[in-house]
């Protein structure tokens, strides 16, 4: 069981978590923000607790849309949603066979890493089970936020499961009223997108 305190960094999965699950979208105009979102990012940043995007892109790898077409639509999430701390994405298909894609711990120890925080310090924020089986292959806390394609096995099997993004960020700020352990330096934001 987790200790309860304030994270070190809360690391939110991209699609059907922070906006609306586009499949394989290369398309800026498509970008819709969850219910939600823009508020619970708001009350994370005011209170100094760092966030950070964790996502699987294997689009990439797919051929389906380019690294720029992905790159323009994490721009527009950032212009829709504000600033992240770090970005972490991994641009490959299962077949790859790399550390980074998720249920792999990978992207959330670099995102961890980019904080200058430890994982277990890390809060990941996902829809699906993949989200949670990388939080604890890092160590980190996992709270699912279910949405319609979540499957019941994933609910059932995850370690934390909330209702909203507005539930994660009471969970998380009500832990404890003490000062995060570790709040990134302003130089460790990431320059352009983290890709493994």
């Amino acid at each position: 069981m987790f200790e309860k305190r304030r994270p070190g960094a809360v690391l939110f999965d991209r699609d059907g978590t922070l906006i609306r699950d586009v499949p394989y979208n290369g398309d800026p105009n498509r970008v819709e923000p969850m219910p939600g979102a823009l508020e619970a990012l708001a009350r994370l940043r005011r209170a100094d607790v760092p966030v950070a995007v964790v996502t699987n892109q294997s689009g990439v790898a797919k051929g389906l849309l380019s690294p720029d077409e992905m790159d323009q639509v994490n721009a527009r999430v950032e212009e829709l949603l504000g600033p992240f701390d770090a970005w972490a994405i991994c641009v490959h298909d299962d077949a790859d066979g790399c550390t980074c894609r998720k249920p792999a711990p990978g992207l959330v120890i670099r995102a961890a890493a980019v904080l200058d925080v430890s994982p277990r310090d890390c809060v990941v924020v996902g829809d699906i089970g993949r989200d949670m089986e990388a939080a604890r292959a890092a160590g980190a806390r996992g709270i699912l936020v279910p949405t319609d394609v979540t499957r019941q096995e994933e609910i059932e099997q995850a370690p934390e499961v909330a209702d909203d993004l507005t539930d994660v960020v009471d969970r998380v700020l009500s832990d404890t009223a003490s000062p995060v352990a570790a709040i990134a330096a302003p130089w460790t934001r990431a320059i352009g997108w983290s890709r493994w």
